[in-house]
């Protein structure tokens, strides 16, 4: 009889072929197989063994437990096709998988702020790194998975766009790029290519090396110092949540407001499904009140 580590090998090859990437998810299957390879376990998979390693650690938070048993659920809604007597873990048994926390939505003051700390970062080109990084996740809406994989290549100056390659979902788009934001990234590219000439990624390190996205979260802890917070501390990838939500502030502002507009952003942002632009919405309460009035008025926005 197959191990669970065998079994998780093959659900996770078969997936791959597809053209899923299961980096995290993988990882945590893995993890469960050497659990239950470990107690000598060769029958079928269990709720029982799901739902005992999803809770692990004790002190885990809810969410990562749910999260944990929904990706065992997956993988148990795959194997009962081979193996019908494969138990498949029950839906929400540990509460939602799934929650969107509040984004921390920058100021003007705070943007300024993290510019002016990057500026003080030591180092030849660190600074500049960092004051262009942020300056165009700020005004780009990028992940920062997309600006820290973009190469020099990447970067049509002509036309005026970033060609973001294979991001989230596997999906490549073009970013239009405003020609405020163009400049910054202009000056920066002179500056890097005197240090680094043979670069192959548009932000690097100061040896001239792509960034590690672990350094970064670590520099980027340093710059948020004096930020104030409620809740949790500012991340980068707020940034992101920002742009969105301002934009969708300044169109609901405007006459034509958001209406028919919301896919464009959709797009822009490079959202699979328009109801994850929608969330934005959320972020702020004046938006999220107008839009609300607007139901109540039987006036839905159309996407």
């Amino acid at each position: 009889m197959k191990t669970m580590l065998a079994k998780v090998r093959a659900y996770l090859d078969h997936r791959r072929a597809l053209g899923f990437q299961l980096k995290s998810e993988g990882l945590r299957l893995l993890e469960f197989a050497r659990y239950v390879d470990a107690l000598k376990h060769r029958g079928p998979l269990t709720s029982e063994l799901a739902v005992r390693w999803a809770c692990l650690p004790k002190a885990a938070d809810p969410l990562w437990r749910a999260r944990r048993l929904e990706i065992v659920r997956t993988f148990a809604k795959h194997l009962v096709l081979t193996e019908p007597s494969t138990q498949i873990p029950p839906r929400h048994v540990l509460g939602p998988a799934h929650r969107r926390r509040s984004p921390h939505l920058y100021s003007s003051a705070e943007v300024q702020h993290l510019l002016r700390r990057a500026g003080e970062l030591e180092g030849r080109l660190q600074p500049h790194t960092w004051q262009t990084l942020i300056g165009l996740l700020a005004s780009s809406g990028l992940r920062i998975s997309e600006a820290l994989h973009l190469k020099v290549s990447d970067v049509d100056w002509k036309q005026r766009f970033l060609v973001v390659r294979k991001s989230k979902y596997g999906k490549t788009r073009l970013v239009p790029l405003h020609p405020t934001a163009l400049r910054p990234l202009r000056d920066y590219a002179v500056h890097r290519q005197k240090l680094f000439p043979l670069a192959e990624y548009f932000f690097v390190s100061e040896r001239g090396t792509t960034l590690a996205r672990s350094t970064v979260g670590q520099t980027f802890d340093q710059l948020r110092e004096g930020i104030p917070y409620s809740r949790r501390p500012p991340r980068l990838h707020d940034l992101r949540h920002t742009m969105a939500s301002r934009v969708l502030e300044r169109w609901q502002a405007d006459r034509k407001r958001a209406v028919n507009r919301i896919l464009i952003l959709s797009r822009f942002l490079g959202h699979s499904d328009v109801e994850d632009t929608y969330w934005y919405l959320t972020a702020l309460p004046q938006l999220l009140a107008e839009a609300a009035q607007r139901f109540a008025l039987n006036e839905p926005e159309n996407s």
